[in-house]
């Protein structure tokens, strides 16, 4: 090593400033080129169609709240696999309902380039369903129970 320190110090300033550059330079546009690869954050975004509040969910576990938009996880793979916690309304706890915990592994659905956006649907009879949009506009919105399969919304 102090042999490679020894040369370098040998070298004239007018070569090894342009190396110094030149090696930053490149240690700076490998990773830009690593982060424009790379796909960006899935937004999460929970719809609850149940009569009973969902105390949290997670996909692949990246929490997505309880409700609303989480951001910004990585959702990758064939399969997916989502938990959750049914909650409950402060009647239905005066009836001596409980909290319960499911989980369930579904197909991910397919993704285009520009879909942001992972909708969570939660439907009676612990039924859910997954869609990919590029904002918040989801294919089951309005939806009161699970959509029939082979049927578009």
């Amino acid at each position: 090593m102090t042999r490679l320190y020894h040369k370098w110090l040998i070298m004239p300033k007018a070569v090894r400033w342009p190396l110094v550059i030149l090696f930053y330079l490149s240690l700076i546009s490998t990773y830009v080129l690593w982060q424009n690869q790379r796909s960006g954050g899935v937004y999460l975004y929970g719809h609850n169609h149940t009569d009973r509040p969902i105390f949290s969910y997670w996909v692949d576990d990246n929490w997505g709240g309880n409700g609303g938009v989480t951001c910004c996880w990585r959702i990758r793979g064939e399969t997916l696999r989502v938990a959750w916690i049914v909650s409950r309304t402060r009647a239905q706890a005066e009836q001596g309902m409980e909290e319960m915990r499911h989980e369930v592994e579904l197909p991910n659905p397919p993704r285009e380039r520009d879909d942001l956006y992972l909708h969570v649907h939660f439907f009676p009879g612990n039924q859910v369903r997954l869609a990919w949009a590029p904002g918040h506009g989801t294919p089951y919105a309005g939806f009161k129970e699970a959509p029939v399969a082979g049927i578009a919304p």
